[in-house]
């Protein structure tokens, strides 16, 4: 590892793809489902690589010294990220969480940056693969980093944060999603909570939204900095929503003196309100002043379908699309049952990996948007067309039937919720819309 490192301090760019292979670059030649990146390794030397890092002998050449061969790449990444960030030793905060780690992350960075150099993940990059290619993007430079981390299965958080060994952590909150893998809500609770398995054993710090008693509860033997909308003793933060009309606005304040700041954000979704307060508390805790995450989160503005409002000539649609489960979907539905229009449409896409519970938690969906009110309802995906709903509401198999459908007869003067897991693809309707 002392010598693989050294060869990257000298190439600092790292690439898993041998379509985009950067000049002086290094290629790991990872496996997937269908492919072997070890195929693809001479190819990645020859567009500019200096080296590739494979772990098939077959691929190994002896005089050959830019093949590195060693027992398992992914592997070799990992631990490579994870030297490179102890030898750097910057301050590192660690999140998770079922829903809102994304926006929250962004949030965190946009208010982080107001006073320091800020590393923080890039999209979703949240994974065994993403988490190590963004600490090994780290340099001296930084003053603190940002990771997010995400989970479908249990045991992947531990094995996450071991390679970034966060000073800090949060989770967001927990939720129903992916319960397929995770087995039940237990189990969700369970690996969300082995970030703070590893900071009580670091003795580092939690910031905890202290409304949410699934984390209170597991947050025994932390040291926890505390923010939420609830009067409560030791807050760092407290705040209040004022309006969501589509946009969310509010007031916080960190306490336990301080006055009121009125904030007007760009986010649409009271359920926003937690993540902008876990920024708002963060950013407290890191000095940051206060007219300053002020101004962070009013000056950002989602653009990766959470959360975003995209007015076209016929409608306006609040894109949620990027990703669903119980949690987020009822949470949205509530939000947008409360914003004022004339004329209200859904198009919502079936959420997966629900496994035993699938059929029910669809069903609480149809119930749920029964009460909304809501002039058309387009639901999509055969797990809807098994749930009993009212005959007005159409179903589709695919995306393709609602482009054809909307193609055919487009809704006019609707504000429309667009709302589902990616699977879906129902970003695709956005500009048929």
């Amino acid at each position: 590892m002392k010598d693989l490192y050294s060869l990257f301090l000298q190439h600092t760019t790292i690439t898993t793809d041998s379509r985009d292979v950067p000049k002086d670059s290094i290629f790991f030649a990872l496996k997937g489902e269908t492919f072997d990146g070890n195929a693809y390794a001479k190819m990645a030397l020859e567009k500019g690589a200096a080296y590739a890092v494979i772990d098939e002998k077959e691929y190994a050449e002896e005089d050959n010294e830019r093949l590195i061969l060693v027992d398992d790449v992914l592997e070799t990444l990992q631990q490579l990220a994870k030297y490179h960030r102890v030898h750097l030793g910057t301050p590192i905060i660690g999140i998770t969480g079922t829903n809102g780690k994304t926006t929250t992350k962004e949030l965190i960075a946009s208010v982080l940056k107001k006073k320091y150099n800020v590393l923080y993940t890039q999209g979703n990059f949240n994974n065994h693969i993403g988490v190590p290619k963004t600490l090994l993007q780290l340099t001296k430079e930084h003053d603190i980093a940002v990771v997010e981390m995400g989970a479908n299965h249990p045991g992947e958080i531990k094995t996450l944060v071991e390679i970034v060994l966060p000073d800090f952590g949060i989770i967001t909150n927990v939720g129903k999603a992916h319960l397929l893998g995770f087995g039940s809500f237990e189990g969700v609770i369970r690996t969300k909570g082995e970030l703070y398995d590893f900071i009580r054993e670091l003795q580092g710090t939690i910031f905890i939204n202290n409304d949410n008693p699934h984390l209170l509860g597991i947050s025994k033997g932390l040291k926890l900095v505390k923010y939420g909308q609830k009067e409560a003793e030791h807050l760092l933060v407290k705040g209040e929503l004022i309006e969501c009309n589509p946009f969310l606005k509010f007031q916080w304040c960190s306490m336990p003196d301080a006055q009121p700041v009125t904030v007007q954000t760009h986010l649409i979704g009271s359920y926003n309100l937690d993540n902008a307060l876990a920024a708002a508390c963060i950013g407290t805790y890191f000095d940051v002043p206060t007219k300053d995450i002020s101004a962070a989160l009013e000056e950002y503005s989602p653009s990766n379908n959470r959360s975003q409002l995209t007015v076209t000539e016929d409608n306006k649609l609040v894109v949620d699309a990027y990703n669903a489960n119980p949690t987020s979907m009822k949470a949205a539905l509530d939000n947008f049952r409360l914003i004022p229009a004339d004329h209200k449409m859904c198009i919502l896409g079936q959420m997966g990996e629900l496994g035993a519970v699938s059929e029910e938690e669809h069903q609480k969906v149809i119930d749920q948007l029964g009460e909304g009110g809501f002039e058309q309802v387009w639901l999509v995906g055969e797990n809807f067309a098994k749930t009993h709903h009212p005959d007005q509401y159409r179903l589709f198999a695919n995306v393709e039937e609602v482009k054809a459908a909307i193609a055919t007869q487009k809704p006019q003067g609707y504000l429309i919720l667009i709302k589902g897991s990616n699977s879906n693809k129902l970003v695709q309707t956005v500009e048929l819309l």
